[in-house]
């Protein structure tokens, strides 16, 4: 539905994580895949994330959903944000399907705002990489170099950063995009009624992991390996730990985590576990092996759900790591490698389904719990 106008190879060589830029016409004759009523319409629901952000006599603020109105949208100056609409609309969800060039681990989720004229979020930095992509109307840009700015709360929901000397400064307009590397200061207003859709990929920071892996071990180490003195001698100085203690300690609290492989049954739970709500709808009966097949050989394409991650390590390929759960799906990896690659599958899985007994069962069981849907 969206292809990229990009020289990928020349973009990761030369911007990714490097510097920002703005890619005119990334998406030539672009037209919004969600109008402003859906984005409404999502912004009144229990399950997602939005904002609402205005100013009030020159002062900001921001507002939290669900909404029941959206008054404060017939002023100019106001935004609204949606969080993670790729899980919940399909059409917007074909957006996030041209940056799969870049690893399906990274990928956070797909933000869409809707501003009124003067619309914006104020200056700020974000901790992650994102491609913003202009929909209807216009939108004034500017990003700064990185480098060490002041940051504040403007408001208790809203974060900005001190004034920044523009490296960028450009008007989007529809299917234009503009990338940001993390760390990259960045403010935008709408000229004129707009939609911009941000594609937005995490980067975990050392708190955010250790934090996780910690919680894992508790979870999951049942036998805990506890400190102990390798050998103790009359101790003149009993105030002072001593280099071999230290050691000791260092080792006790890696042991867990000594080489990369031993991360990988956190690392695939935990980066597979989505961030945001998913619209899973399990069928109302289940699948059988054989309903499968017949779709199949009728023609059906079996969709990944909106925001679901799937991933595998290079070490094991066998082990799959989906929505926070692992499978195993050794002895079929191709199927297993195929369901993570790709957003969408249909014939070339039939081939693989009807040779392993073990492999359909699997995907049966998927599709059963409303992680692949047939259309």
């Amino acid at each position: 539905m969206f292809e990229l106008n990009l020289d990928i190879n020349d973009f990761l060589d030369t911007y990714w994580q490097k510097k920002p830029t703005v890619i005119k016409q990334g998406f030539i004759d672009f037209e919004d895949p969600i109008m402003p009523d859906e984005i409404a319409g999502l912004a009144m629901e229990e399950d997602l994330e939005s904002r609402l952000v205005y100013q009030k006599e020159g002062q900001w603020q921001a507002e939290s959903g669900p909404f029941t109105s959206f008054e404060k949208l017939e002023n100019d100056g106001a935004t609204l944000l949606v969080q993670a609409v790729d899980h919940w609309h399909p059409d917007a969800q074909e957006l996030v399907r041209p940056f799969r060039f870049l690893p399906n681990w990274r990928i956070d989720d797909l933000m869409i705002s809707y501003s009124t004229p003067k619309g914006g979020v104020g200056p700020h930095i974000d901790n992650y990489d994102v491609f913003i992509i202009q929909g209807v109307g216009k939108r004034h840009w500017r990003v700064g170099d990185k480098t060490a700015l002041a940051q504040f709360a403007a408001h208790g929901a809203l974060k900005h950063c001190a004034p920044f000397d523009a490296i960028i400064d450009v008007e989007l307009e529809a299917g234009d995009i503009l990338y940001i590397p993390c760390g990259y200061p960045h403010e935008g207003y709408a000229v004129e009624t707009s939609i911009n859709y941000s594609v937005g990929f995490r980067a975990p920071d050392q708190n955010d992991l250790l934090s996780s892996f910690t919680d894992y071990c508790i979870d999951t180490n049942e036998s805990p390996e506890r400190y102990s003195d390798r050998e103790m001698l009359l101790r003149e100085k009993p105030g002072k730990i001593e280099t071999q203690e230290l050691n000791e300690l260092h080792r006790v609290m890696l042991a867990n985590c000594a080489t990369p492989e031993m991360l990988m049954p956190w690392f695939g739970r935990m980066i597979s576990e989505a961030k945001h709500d998913l619209d899973i709808a399990e069928p109302e009966q289940p699948h059988a092996p054989q309903s499968i097949l017949e779709q199949l050989e009728e023609g059906a394409q079996f969709i990944r759900l909106g925001g679901l991650r799937a991933v595998y390590f290079e070490q094991t390929p066998e082990l799959l790591f989906i929505n926070g759960e692992q499978f195993d799906c050794e002895g079929f990896t191709q199927l297993g490698h195929h369901l993570c690659d790709q957003d969408e599958v249909g014939s070339e899985l039939y081939d693989l389904l009807i040779e392993d007994k073990n492999a359909l069962n699997l995907f049966t069981h998927l599709v059963n719990l409303g992680y692949w849907y047939a259309v």
